[in-house]
């Protein structure tokens, strides 16, 4: 997604689970799978002080979600769904010191954004209810965490049952354990 803008950017991984050896300017905290901005996960990396700015980025967009995390300290909240130009601009201004609030995103395809269970056919929504049956979240969790009712995780479950080919949650869970959607226990134990 960056690669045509390297020159203005470094992108720099933090891998949950190893120590933290770098300074950012920007941290960029994906969502996907997690908890939403309402959990004190923004306010852990704002408090980490290696990381100038956190922004969440995020395919959810509900006003309270948005006041939570900027109320933590975050410095932006963006869509999943902006272009890497706009991206890269709202990142820009950010470190610059402007809080910024992208629009909420609208349903369409998003050009080099990727995600696990894409290549399966699975959209974003539907990757992210898998990656939080596989760490074995209920249906009700995970209507509370993605703030969906849980009659459409149910719905959501159905249709992902049908495009990997399973008949059951124990069989979904196990799919996703062998392609990499479980759960990683030191999510955010470097950063407190």
């Amino acid at each position: 997604m960056f690669e045509a803008y390297e020159a203005d950017i470094d992108v720099v991984e933090l891998e949950i689970g190893r120590p933290i050896e770098e300074r950012v300017d920007v941290v960029l905290f994906d969502t996907f799978a997690q908890h939403e901005a309402d959990s004190n996960d923004v306010a852990t990396l704002v408090a980490n002080g290696r990381g100038e700015h956190v922004v969440v980025f995020t395919w959810s967009f509900s006003r309270s979600l948005i006041t939570s995390a900027l109320g933590q300290g975050a410095h932006g909240y963006l869509a999943k769904s902006m272009p890497a130009a706009a991206l890269v601009d709202a990142m820009h201004r950010i470190a610059a010191g402007e809080i910024v609030v992208s629009e909420q995103p609208r349903p369409r395809a998003v050009v080099g954004l990727d995600w696990p269970g894409r290549a399966e056919g699975l959209s974003a929504r539907e990757s992210e209810i898998l990656a939080l049956i596989t760490q074995g979240k209920s249906n009700a969790e995970t209507s509370a965490m993605t703030y969906l009712s849980q009659h459409t995780v149910k719905s959501y479950l159905r249709d992902l049952y049908r495009k990997i080919g399973v008949r059951n949650r124990t069989e979904a869970a196990l799919w996703g354990l062998e392609r990499g959607f479980g759960v990683n226990p030191h999510r955010l134990d470097d950063w407190s």
